[in-house]
């Protein structure tokens, strides 16, 4: 169980799993360690002989409106894309919306990348999640560093802060 060892989890990924209100979600998330370098998705499927539609995909997107900013996060699973210029933008209320850089991503969530997960984003951002994922038994998402991952079943995911799921966020 994560909560378990948690000493291992990046900051943001433990406080999240001791503070999280609904205690028999947090206990049903897993923490299992795999190599640094086959933390992308693709290649740890490969190498792991996991099926792409167990596995899941947790992205930031950076909304634009007007002079107004707001990051968000997109889960789907591995075997589709988050249809940031539909889905996203409108969900959003945004003119724009586009994958956000690298270096934001990383200093605003205190996560590696590659390794990006729901669980421990900066609180009030939006987290938005394709029902597939939410209707997977259980799904493997990143850990918030590159050697290791989290499994939990998808509905334990709708039910992190800020989760919203949606139809159609992954194509």
């Amino acid at each position: 169980m994560a909560l378990e060892v948690r000493d291992r989890l990046v900051g943001p990924v433990a406080g999240a799993l001791g503070a999280w209100t609904v205690r028999e979600a947090a206990e049903s998330v897993l923490y299992v360690e795999t190599e640094p370098d086959l933390a992308d998705t693709a290649v740890f499927c490969e190498a792991y002989d996991v099926a792409p539609e167990s596995s899941a995909n947790c992205v930031v997107v950076a909304a634009k409106r007007g002079g107004n900013t707001v990051l968000a996060a997109c889960l789907v699973l591995a075997d589709s894309r988050v249809d940031v210029n539909n889905a996203v933008r409108r969900h959003l209320g945004a003119r724009k919306a586009s994958f956000a850089s690298l270096d934001l991503v990383v200093a605003e969530t205190g996560m590696e990348y590659g390794g990006v997960t729901p669980v421990g984003l900066p609180l009030g951002w939006p987290l938005l999640i394709d029902e597939a994922v939410a209707h997977t038994p259980y799904v493997l998402v990143g850990s918030g560093q590159r050697r290791g991952k989290l499994i939990l079943p998808g509905s334990a995911l709708a039910q992190l802060p800020g989760a919203e799921v949606l139809s159609g966020l992954g194509v």
